[in-house]
């Protein structure tokens, strides 16, 4: 009886809405091959690939849901045969030159937890380092749409971008999201209960 109380109670283990944006990317084969695969204490949920003003929209579509506590952008890096974690996006227009707001702040820094997820890649075998270079592409302005978008909360979400060499092989791929995304998960606290009416 005890079993069948605790199959019908709501999953309140947070979600981590992973974005893979680039099209026709393996990064999204990487995820998608996946799908039972979660960190521990949270849940994953896919999204992507697609246009960067759509997916912008859509990812602060799922942060408005109560159970949506951290977004991972995944895409690539052009500077480096590394991973890295991109820590702050600058106010550039995606097609360049421009600010992408007359009006926001100059860059935003990201809040996830960027060293502990470069000190988990590299536990894994796997090289990678912090940088706040952004890369003039549609992760840059992801993360800068999402990160200028948050409420003005204590408890905003996590959100980072981790960018993949384009050297790594799909099960390296795999590897690089799963440790980042549980980094993350770490420090993600369980989603409140409610309340029964």
């Amino acid at each position: 009886m005890l079993d069948t109380i605790a199959e019908n109670q709501p999953d309140r283990r947070p979600a981590i809405l992973v974005c893979v944006y680039e099209t026709a990317d393996p990064l999204w084969n990487a995820l998608d091959s996946d799908t039972d695969w979660a960190p521990p204490g949270a849940r994953l949920r896919p999204l992507g690939p697609g246009e960067p003003a759509v997916l912008a929209d859509r990812i602060n579509c799922e942060l408005d849901e109560a159970d949506c506590s951290a977004v991972l952008l995944v895409g690539r890096t052009r500077k480096s045969d590394g991973f890295r974690v991109q820590m702050r996006a600058e106010n550039r227009a995606l097609t360049g030159g421009k600010k992408l707001s007359e009006t926001g702040p100059s860059l935003a820094r990201a809040t996830a937890p960027v060293a502990e997820m470069v000190r988990a890649l590299n536990d894994a075998g796997l090289s990678a380092d912090a940088t706040s270079d952004s890369e003039d592409d549609a992760g840059s302005y992801l993360l800068y749409r999402v990160l200028t978008s948050l409420q003005d909360d204590v408890d905003a979400p996590a959100v980072g971008l981790l960018r993949a060499p384009s050297t790594v092989d799909e099960a390296q791929l795999r590897l690089g999201i799963q440790t980042a995304a549980t980094a993350m998960a770490r420090h993600l606290s369980p989603l409140p209960r409610t309340r029964l009416g």
